[in-house]
């Protein structure tokens, strides 16, 4: 039994020293997996690079309808004034800019009430409440507000003024 053992260590010496060790297979797949990342990496590149462009003739936007207008009759009111001054006057000229031609029909059967609301808010306002743009800009957000609940459940998208005169 002992001359067994020997002669298989005897064996293995030998082997050993005959045949070259193994390379290590953890180097060959870290070399594979570089070669996938480099040949992927261009790929991809070359893929996003010279794909071709959509033309701007294929995206066709929507066409945006044109607003309509409605002309308001001219109104004309006295302003509220702080007794003993003279009295001041305010004339305006007012456009509506409604969001498509469809409305104008729908907003003539109330168009009493719209200038009511107008009568009765113009009447109140003071000749300070109008100096310089800020008193103009609250004015015509007033002015829309008040026409939009008049006309409400449709919307206009702003009142314009044409003329405004204060005398």
């Amino acid at each position: 039994m002992a001359d067994k053992k020997r002669a298989e260590a005897e064996t293995e010496e030998t082997d050993g020293a005959a045949k070259p060790a193994p390379k290590s297979k953890r180097k060959l797949i870290i070399i594979a997996a570089a070669a996938l990342l480099v040949l992927g990496g261009g790929g991809g590149a070359a893929f996003f690079m010279f794909k071709p462009k959509p033309k701007p003739e294929a995206v066709a936007a929507p066409v945006a309808k044109p607003p309509a207008f409605l002309d308001l009759p001219d109104t004309l009111v006295n302003l509220a004034n702080a007794g003993g001054d003279r009295p001041q006057y305010l004339k305006v000229k007012i456009v509506l800019e409604l969001p498509d031609s469809t409305m104008i029909q729908q907003v003539q059967p109330v168009m009493p009430r719209v200038m009511d609301s107008f009568q009765t808010y113009l009447r109140e306002l003071r000749p300070t409440d109008l100096d310089g743009s800020a008193g103009l800009y609250r004015l015509k957000e007033e002015l829309t507000r008040r026409v939009n609940y008049a006309i409400a459940p449709n919307r206009v998208n702003a009142v314009l003024f044409k003329e405004i005169v204060v005398q």
